[in-house]
């Protein structure tokens, strides 16, 4: 059974699920761009109604993790979805997504930003394939490739 768990990033669950998407990471980090930066997340920026952090629970079992915050005005981002290798190519990820992109609605979010890795193309197809689309940039983040967004409002994909 599968359940969505509000968490603060710093909690001991959400902080253990959030080391271990930093160091697949910074694995598949292409080594032209320099070193993988780790910046763990800010707890209060995913504090509703500004975000939510989601710890995902697998029969019991901390899974994966994902979060939403609000950028200003009705942007909101998607920050470190992510599920243990184990879990993946279950449709768990586009299910955390689209509760993600459910969170988001509830805050007020018409638009959902995120950024992602060339290196993450598994992850960037899941996005394509949910309606996003690539962007120009709207961060610095220095290890981003790709930018992507979605309408949220109702009508849209």
């Amino acid at each position: 059974m599968v359940r969505w768990r509000e968490s603060g990033v710093d909690e001991p669950a959400a902080h253990a699920l959030l080391g271990e998407y930093f160091a697949s990471r910074a694995e598949t980090f292409p080594s032209h761009m320099g070193e993988y930066k780790t910046v763990f997340p800010t707890p209060d920026q995913f504090v509703p109604p500004n975000g939510v952090f989601l710890v995902v629970e697998l029969d019991d079992d901390d899974v994966g993790c994902g979060g939403v915050r609000h950028l200003g005005g009705s942007r909101f981002e998607v920050k470190h979805l992510w599920l243990q290798p184990r879990t993946r190519g279950s449709g768990l990820g586009r299910r955390l997504l689209a509760e993600l992109e459910h969170r988001a609605r509830t805050m007020g979010a018409t638009e959902l930003v995120l950024d992602t890795n060339a290196s993450q193309a598994a992850a960037a197809a899941l996005y394509r394939s949910s309606g996003y689309h690539e962007i120009p940039p709207y961060n610095d983040n220095a290890n981003a490739t790709h930018w992507f967004a979605k309408n949220l409002q109702a009508g849209s994909g």
